[in-house]
C-alpha cells in the first residue's frame, strides 16, 4: 500500500482507468466476434452492418488509448477483407 497521498491518488485513478479500459475492450471484442459470427452466416445485410459497429467499436477504443492505433486498424482490414471474401 503506498505511504504518500499522491501515491493513494494515483492508485485510486488508475483504478477507475483500468476499470473503464477493461469494460470498453470487452465492447469491442463483443462487437468483433458479432461481426465474425455475422459473417460465418448468409444473410450480407446483417453482416456489413456488424462489421461497421464493430469498425466503429475498434475506432473508440483506439481513439481512447485502450488499444493501439495500428492493432484496430489491423483488425478492421481483416475483417472487411473477410467481408469481401464472402460476398
Amino acid at each position: 500500500m503506498p505511504n504518500v497521498k499522491s501515491a493513494e491518488k494515483r492508485l485510486r485513478q488508475n483504478e477507475k482507468r483500468r476499470e473503464r479500459n477493461r469494460a470498453e475492450k470487452s465492447k469491442m471484442r463483443t462487437a468483433i466476434k458479432k461481426a465474425e459470427t455475422a459473417i460465418s452466416d448468409s444473410d450480407a445485410a446483417a453482416a456489413k452492418t456488424a462489421v461497421l459497429d464493430a469498425c466503429k467499436a475498434l475506432d473508440k477504443t483506439a481513439q481512447k488509448g485502450v488499444v493501439h492505433k495500428n492493432m484496430a486498424d489491423r483488425k478492421k482490414s481483416r475483417l472487411v477483407k473477410m467481408l469481401n471474401k464472402k460476398s
